[in-house]
């Protein structure tokens, strides 16, 4: 059994303390929000995940020391627009060695820095990894069977977060490649922002394909540029993950393109969605990556156009599908 103190208590890192709970580990879950850990004081259920129960014995807090000291891991599960600031909260309380796993998706629109880099440079004497993959918060709190990655530095961290989160309905695989799999957790969203659009605009199935397949291909140009995997984008935390976002209405980022699609704006949309988008703080900060290593990247382009220049949707699908003739395999002819 371990210690484990869930940084966090949204939809995730409540189904991630429930799951955890399961394996037989003893769960504390923090919060800044004293309303939030109230509501899981008093009715050990939160409110974005009707009918997952909580155990009487789970710790609900605001205080950081009870949340953090003695840990055997933590979980980083904050919204990725609050990692650094909930990182540098914690920094000094954090022991050396001690295990922060972020599960979180996003990239920071200034400096252009993955969640785990964030983690890194805040608290330099943690041992960072990341979970990550095709996993609603709402589907893994009722148990429905999950596939996931874990990516740490080292195969020893990986191997034993491993055992800690897996179980007859969470399978775990293990990857070195962190960068590449936070990456297409965060560039994702933005494409999954595209389906959702799509779909707002009443366009059907081909056109769902077409974003996904054709926005894996971005995610990948742009990843192995920076250093990832061509593999991992292949994968799980990749492709696998980008189906889900793009599929589901579980999808926050794709209800939001929904919205979008619609004619609200994304401020509007997000309003309405009551959850964080991390579609709309990520696509930013892919443009800039994207001039930064000269990849084209004319999905996540347009999503840009439509949130943040006021451009019609409509336009920016009939943009797409105009631009120049392409090749999507790039090997000779025979003839």
């Amino acid at each position: 059994m371990a210690k484990i103190g869930i940084l966090g208590a949204g939809s995730w890192g409540i189904a991630l303390a429930a799951l955890l709970h399961n394996n037989g580990h003893e769960i504390t879950v923090w919060s800044k929000i004293e309303s939030e850990i109230q509501m899981l004081q008093e009715k050990h259920e939160h409110k974005m995940l009707p009918g997952v129960k909580l155990s009487e014995d789970m710790i609900f807090t605001t205080e950081d020391r009870i949340c953090v000291e003695g840990m055997d891991l933590l979980v980083m599960a904050v919204a990725s627009k609050y990692t650094r600031e909930t990182a540098k909260r914690f920094s000094k309380l954090v022991a050396p060695g001690q295990i922060v796993v972020n599960v979180s998706k996003g990239i920071e629109e200034h400096t252009l820095m993955t969640l785990s880099e964030i983690i890194e440079q805040e608290i330099p004497q943690a041992d960072v990894a990341v979970l990550s993959g095709p996993s609603h918060a709402e589907e893994v709190g009722r148990g429905i069977p999950t596939t996931i990655v874990v990516g740490s530095h080292s195969r020893k961290t990986a191997e034993y977060l491993q055992s800690i989160f897996m179980n007859e309905v969470f399978r775990v695989y293990t990857s070195p490649d962190m960068l590449g799999m936070e990456l297409g957790a965060a560039l994702k969203n933005v494409v999954a922002l595209a389906a959702g659009i799509a779909d707002g605009l009443g366009y059907g199935d081909n056109s769902k394909a077409a974003l996904i397949t054709r926005g894996i291909a971005e995610i990948s140009r742009l990843g192995v540029a920076m250093g990832g995997k061509y593999e991992t984008f292949n994968g799980l935390t990749g492709i696998g993950d980008l189906i889900v976002t793009c599929a589901s209405m579980h999808s926050r980022n794709r209800r939001a393109g929904i919205l979008i699609g619609q004619g609200k704006t994304y401020q509007e949309a997000m309003d309405e969605v009551q959850m964080v988008v991390e579609g709309v703080y990520s696509a930013k900060a892919a443009m800039e990556l994207a001039k930064k290593y000269q990849i084209q990247l004319p999905i996540i382009e347009q999503v840009n156009a439509v949130l943040f220049e006021g451009k019609n949707a409509a336009l920016a699908v009939k943009d797409l599908m105009l631009r120049d003739k392409k090749i999507e395999i790039s090997e000779e002819w025979q003839d």
